[in-house]
């Protein structure tokens, strides 16, 4: 069964931070790369952050120096630390595999970042 669980989204002001966490399903997580990606209204999904099985990361310029990726294997859970949140990281966060799988079953339903003041 396809599962992805994004929380931890929220309101927070200029300058503030966040962490999301995603929880999967064994079947998506397990070996694979996985990433964190972002929409924001009127705009297409981004890719904000991947993380390899095996630890190697990248990052978007955009995000880069404030975000952190991390992976928890023995929770089948993807993290993204965010610091330094400025009003253009508002959007709504998912998490998928990398390259990400198109079907709608493997986006969740995301969860909402907000950045103002």
């Amino acid at each position: 069964q396809v599962q992805l669980v994004e929380s931890g989204g929220g309101l927070v002001q200029p300058g503030g931070s966040l962490r999301l966490s995603c929880a999967a399903s064994w079947s998506i997580f397990s070996g694979n790369a996985m990433a964190w990606y972002r929409q924001a209204p009127a705009k297409r999904r981004e890719l904000v952050a991947t993380i390899s099985s095996g630890g190697s990361i990248y990052y978007a310029n955009s995000v880069k120096g404030r975000f952190t990726i991390s992976r928890d294997n023995s929770k089948n859970t993807v993290y993204l630390q965010m610091n330094s949140l400025k009003p253009e990281d508002s959007a709504v966060y998912y998490c998928n595999k990398y390259p990400p799988v198109p079907e709608a079953a493997y986006w969740g339903q995301g969860t909402q970042v907000t950045v103002s003041s």
